[in-house]
């Protein structure tokens, strides 16, 4: 039977996220992550996951992530809920700047505001990177983070690499494949 009072829960909860998540995907992850803490849906290894599925599939990172998360809370209605719930705070948003912002862009105040909200966008997303890293490169043993050498290695070269120009210009898609492959290999 269809749970009402649950898909209002998800709705709600992705609404909240698609409201204060300003930055795009990598700014849902703190709020997802608390989620986590806050109901049964999914754990922090199943996070890590709908990470890596989310970036291997088409389509912006917050949004793949809300609706693995509502489909696999309440099927494809819940995928759906979720997916809404993430991107209808988005839409009103978008509209009423649109209705206000022609008028007011050269705004001594708007400028200050729009320039200020930017570092707090930046602190979001290095959480989020802080997070991801911690959940990622070390395993969790009675909640002792411990390093696990091999993984932080892949990850320190491949950073390495990725900061060459030419090599920065090959699709993630690929980088994503090479990754499994290496993990496959290697059996990280």
């Amino acid at each position: 039977m269809f749970d009402v009072k649950l898909a209002l829960l998800l709705f709600w909860e992705f609404f909240k996220i698609g409201l204060f998540a300003v930055g795009g995907g990598p700014a849902t992850l703190p709020y997802l992550m608390e989620l986590t803490e806050k109901y049964d849906w999914f754990t922090m290894e199943q996070l890590t996951n709908m990470i890596a599925v989310s970036e291997s599939t088409p389509g912006p990172l917050g949004l793949n992530m809300a609706t693995y998360v509502g489909f696999q809370t309440l099927g494809p209605v819940g995928g759906v809920i979720t997916t809404l719930g993430l991107v209808l705070p988005s839409i009103i948003i978008i509209c009423v700047i649109a209705a206000f912002f022609a008028k007011f862009n050269q705004n001594r105040f708007v400028k200050s505001a729009f320039s200020a909200i930017r570092p707090g966008v930046a602190a979001i997303i290095a959480v989020s990177v802080y997070s991801i890293c911690r959940v990622s490169l070390f395993k969790i043993v009675d909640n002792v983070y411990t390093p696990v050498w091999r993984l932080i290695i892949f990850s320190a070269i491949l950073f390495g690499v990725l900061q060459i120009k030419p090599l920065k210009k090959i699709h993630p898609f690929f980088w994503f494949v090479f990754g499994a492959i290496v993990g496959i290999i290697f059996k990280f």
